[in-house]
């Protein structure tokens, strides 16, 4: 595994937000990942063990999420939100532009940053979000989120995980079920627990019970960098159609689908790394 340095950086309203920074020269665009809904920096291991040394990864934690700090008010856990903690985070790094990496939520955000300040994006991933999602997906995920499980073992969490998501990922084996636990919970008091604050949840509800915002003005905000837009081939919630629709909306967009897999890609897969690996080439072609 590819080492980091844990770091943090304060948000505009006070809260210690973590990161991960794998090393990498300074010359280029570092790659920024997002995460999603309930998700946190580890699920970006893959990507830095593939790219970190060639590439500067920072893979962040959102607010409630991880080892940031949970905010004291849920209305907070929204996009435009979390948009603004990812700039204040590039300004105090000096940061000009990166590589957007955004998984679901984190691939909203990136949209969302991209209508505000274009210039900030070097090249974007959108790995398994759209300008339209899937009420199927929503439901699916409004199904769990916020449910704070607790479970005896890594075990236990292992099998509760193949058991909910097993229809996203068929061929996974168990000892994918049990990395995948590790990335997405952790251990406290003797239990195995859920990685993020609960109260994520409430927007969420809160959002899918209201008609769903128009995001196409956000991906065309993307116009002019290389974009990839990665998709699972099972996802419930980036239907083949919008992704099509998508490709062809905007110059200079690869839509590459990762086969067997739901939502969301992980980067396990070769044809994961392999579609990054294209959009960083773009971007240094540029």
């Amino acid at each position: 595994m590819a080492e980091w340095t844990d770091r943090s950086w304060n948000s505009a309203d006070g809260l210690k937000l973590h990161y991960r920074d794998y090393a990498g020269p300074h010359e280029r665009p570092p790659i920024l990942c997002i995460p999603g809904l309930t998700r946190n920096a580890r699920d970006f291991e893959p990507v830095a063990d593939r790219f970190a040394g060639q590439w500067r990864v920072i893979a962040i934690d959102l607010r409630g999420r991880g080892r940031s700090d949970p905010d004291p008010d849920p209305a907070n856990y929204a996009p435009a939100t979390y948009v603004t903690d990812v700039m204040k985070l590039l300004d105090q790094l000096g940061i000009a532009d990166a590589v957007f990496v955004g998984t679901s939520l984190g691939g909203l955000c990136t949209m969302l940053l991209a209508a505000n300040d274009s210039e900030r994006i070097a090249g974007a991933l959108l790995n398994d979000i759209g300008a339209e999602i899937d009420q199927a997906g929503i439901d699916r995920i409004g199904g769990y989120v916020g449910e704070d499980s607790r479970y005896a073992s890594w075990d236990e969490a292992a099998a509760a995980l193949a058991g909910r998501n097993g229809d996203m990922f068929p061929h996974w084996s168990e000892g994918d079920w049990h990395g995948f636990s590790r990335r997405i919970c952790r251990e406290e008091q003797g239990q195995v627990r859920y990685n993020y604050d609960m109260a994520i949840a409430e927007n969420f509800r809160r959002a899918a019970g209201k008609p769903q915002a128009d995001f196409w003005p956000f991906f065309r905000a993307l116009e002019g960098r290389p974009v990839t837009i990665l998709r699972g081939e099972l996802s419930d919630l980036l239907s083949a159609g919008t992704a099509e629709r998508m490709a062809s909306d905007i110059a200079d967009v690869e839509l590459v689908t990762v086969p067997g897999v739901g939502h969301a890609p992980t980067f396990d897969e070769p044809e994961s790394l392999a579609a990054l690996d294209r959009l960083l080439d773009r971007v240094l072609a540029r």
